[in-house]
């Protein structure tokens, strides 16, 4: 089905719209969004998510309306995943809290332009070249591979450090944030901020998650305006998702396993559908091959099982629930000791209260998975520090 350039206008004005509305009344003026908050807006973002599928579903029939949805759980399925990479590069440059909604908006604006250039040229790409499937099957194929391999913590520092090595070697730059200013005076001359760098960084991941991304979506569907749309929506809510999640995000310990299976699966989907369309010689003579097709809503029903396996798997594996305390006690009294991170009284008060809870917690944790946090040296000193910290505030004389 053909859709009309009066509707597509429509949906980038709706899209635009959205992305000025998030900055303009809470991106604008820093804060840290409280978990209300970001309930609410991710609630409606998904919420306007279904609303639009379910227009396509009645607007552009079955077929459409199951490629949406099988598209934008499988992209938001992939964001989700993006955001631990996310946390880890906020973790890296220290970024305040109260600025990190600045940040992630941004990435996920740079995400859009992005992804929006690859699936224009995509397209333009399968249109030429129906052999681009086959590419982009093993492609997914060898991505779901790498992903069972477990990667080093210390891979995104690196990265990261060498954004900055390389930023000090070529431009004046400083080592301290300037509220969200990307540049600052320092020293009498105007100097690159970390926030800048960040932002950097963000964008440059961004461009190598939208090479696992498009592929995926193309996978199972090439309507262009299905491709554009659950990449957008799925984009959508991203910021407030990033700020509800976190602390349970290192529950889903099974979620990278839960996406090779996805995007193996879509792999193998893309090459079953490259040789029914076949047209290179050295492969049946050029003509195609007589092999089974995954149906759009066999696709679907694939890509929520693996994700409801997935994601019940995670929450009931004892390993994860200590891993996910002691990863948020980590977290939080890392937090707390970083005066950088926030000196916001309620958010310093929110930190420290998590902390003891967390502790308290893990004072009940099964024998067997104590020593994932008795013998973790670090992780002691760390909590030490904080309440040390909490300490020394604690006793300092009131003014009146």
């Amino acid at each position: 089905m053909e859709v009309s350039g009066l509707v597509w206008g429509l949906t980038i004005v709706l899209i635009v719209g959205l992305l000025a509305f998030d900055f303009i009344f809470h991106v604008r003026k820093a804060h840290i969004p409280t978990l209300r908050e970001a309930a609410i807006w991710s609630s409606i973002y998904v919420g306007l998510a279904l609303l639009f599928g379910v227009g396509v579903l009645v607007f552009g029939g079955s077929q459409m309306g199951s490629e949406y949805f099988a598209g934008y759980i499988t992209e938001k399925a992939l964001s989700v995943d993006n955001l631990f990479v996310f946390l880890i590069i906020m973790a890296s440059f220290k970024v305040p809290r109260a600025d990190q909604q600045k940040v992630l908006l941004f990435g996920i604006v740079f995400s859009l332009i992005a992804r929006t250039a690859f699936i224009f040229v995509g397209v333009a790409l399968i249109n030429r070249f129906s052999a681009l499937f086959y590419l982009f099957g093993l492609f997914l194929i060898f991505t779901a591979v790498k992903l069972l391999k477990p990667e080093g913590e210390g891979e995104g520092d690196e990265a990261n450090n060498f954004i900055i090595r390389l930023a000090k070697r070529l431009f004046h730059t400083t080592d301290e944030y300037d509220g969200d200013k990307l540049f600052t005076i320092h020293n009498g001359k105007r100097a690159l901020t970390p926030m800048l760098l960040v932002m950097v960084a963000i964008g440059g991941t961004d461009i190598l998650f939208a090479l696992d991304s498009i592929p995926a979506i193309f996978g199972l569907t090439q309507n262009t305006f299905i491709v554009f749309t659950a990449t957008a929506f799925s984009l959508m809510g991203l910021r407030q998702l990033y700020f509800l999640v976190d602390g349970l995000l290192d529950r889903l310990i099974y979620l990278s396993y839960g996406l090779a299976a996805i995007l193996g699966f879509i792999g193998v989907k893309l090459v079953l559908h490259a040789l029914h369309e076949n047209n290179l010689p050295f492969i049946n003579g050029g003509e195609h091959v007589d092999v089974f097709e995954v149906s759009t809503p066999l696709s679907l029903t694939v890509i929520v099982g693996v994700l409801a396996v997935t994601v019940v798997a995670s929450l009931m594996s004892g390993k994860g629930k200590v891993q996910n305390l002691v990863n948020g006690a980590r977290r939080d009294a890392a937090h707390y000791v970083d005066l950088s991170y926030t000196t916001d009284p309620a958010e310093r008060h929110r930190l420290y209260v998590d902390l003891q809870e967390t502790e308290s917690r893990l004072q009940k944790i099964e024998p067997k998975y104590a020593d994932m946090y008795t013998e973790d040296a670090e992780l002691q000193e760390l909590i030490a520090k904080a309440h040390e910290a909490h300490r020394s505030v604690s006793s300092e004389p009131e003014h009146s």
